[in-house]
């Protein structure tokens, strides 16, 4: 449910940008108006989900996801669905950080860099089903890939009856947490792997997810489906790796895969303009797929050991505030760049900051521990 909420409706943008008459600009807000609510209130999740229980917030929160989610299906007018997306962001905003939280409260050293990589192996399954789903969707309508989320209301009631996973128990006062809190946050080598997240998202949701999209269905007039094919592939080529981290952990050291990554992603965003055809963008989407399945889990990882059990909903949910904030920007960011450099200029931009990124964790040493 996590990566539901813009994966599934992203094949359907060119489609969305007809039947409603907007811009190529105006439909990333899909994203943004979905991304804004985590941004806000996530610390404050994070909060609240140590003090009072992490169950306690997922359930009602899959719940308003799903509901919100479903009636964006059934409305025609702009303005309303990006205000049902905005409802359907605040169901959301609990949802990834709590499940990386209650992953790093149930495991420990090695077993807890695996289990986060099958973890994002397991959401990049789902990136790639649901781009082929709502694609195959929005074949017939444009809206019917708002229908997914319903899928949130049975798994909100299976949460409710099945999960169990061990709370937090404190006795502390607020200021007494608060404080205690900051105590992890303030570290720069933990400012430093924030930073990561928000670039590493920045660019998935700028260049690749909302523009790329765009770029298929323009210049190569792809339909839904064919997008969320080629979105797909490189969901899967991510699940690959990242579900074998536990063992390539022992090779190579999270700090130098997360550096490895967004090299490889330079690579990957620096072929898509050089493409003579539709099919021959699936290598550049492969490749895209390795950089994520890289990056991603690596950080999450070394986030969730910051802190012991009762803050670590705090620290997790900056941590998904990041993803947000990337998330958020990205499509903003990268529609500027869109107005004055086309769709050549959005992925030789993405590959620069990739870049970027890469120098400045070389030069600066070791990101992470």
């Amino acid at each position: 449910m996590a990566v539901l909420g813009v994966s599934s409706i992203t094949p359907a943008f060119p489609r969305i940008v007809e039947e409603l008459n907007i811009s190529a600009t105006e439909v990333g807000l899909l994203i943004t108006a979905f991304t804004v609510p985590g941004v806000v209130l996530t610390p404050f999740i994070g909060i609240l989900a140590d003090r009072i229980g992490r169950k306690r917030i997922l359930v009602p929160s899959l719940f308003l996801f799903g509901l919100a989610g479903g009636a964006c299906a059934l409305v025609t007018e702009f303005d309303t669905l990006i205000a049902l997306r905005v409802v359907q962001g605040i169901g959301a905003a609990p949802l990834a950080s709590l499940n990386l939280t209650i992953l790093g409260d149930l495991f420990l050293g090695r077993r807890r860099v695996a289990a986060m990589g099958l973890n994002a192996s397991v959401l990049n399954t789902g990136v790639a089903a649901y781009p082929l789903i709502g694609g195959a969707l929005a074949t017939f309508a444009w809206n019917y890939p708002f229908l997914l989320p319903l899928i949130a209301i049975p798994v909100g009631i299976l949460v409710l009856r099945w999960l169990n996973n061990p709370e937090p128990r404190s006795r502390e006062s607020l200021r007494e947490y608060l404080s205690s809190a900051w105590h992890y946050l303030k570290d720069i080598k933990v400012a430093s792997a924030f930073t990561a997240v928000v670039i590493s998202f920045v660019i998935l949701y700028g260049p690749y997810l909302t523009y790329f999209s765009l770029y298929l269905g323009t210049s190569f007039q792809a339909p839904p489906f064919i997008i969320g094919i080629l979105l797909s592939s490189a969901s899967l080529s991510s699940a690959l790796v990242s579900s074998q981290l536990g063992r390539i952990v022992k090779l190579i050291s999270i700090a130098n895969l997360v550096k490895l990554g967004f090299v490889i992603q330079v690579v990957s965003l620096a072929l898509l303009p050089f493409m003579p055809n539709l099919w021959l963008t699936l290598i550049s989407t492969l490749i895209f797929g390795l950089a994520i399945g890289v990056v991603l889990p690596s950080l999450q990882t070394y986030v969730a050991g910051v802190a012991p059990p009762e803050y670590r909903a705090a620290v997790m949910s900056i941590n998904s505030t990041m993803l947000w904030l990337g998330q958020t920007l990205g499509p903003v960011i990268f529609g500027l760049v869109y107005i004055y450099a086309s769709f050549e200029g959005t992925f030789l931009y993405g590959a620069g900051l990739s870049l970027a990124t890469a120098v400045v964790g070389f030069i600066g040493g070791k990101m992470i521990r």
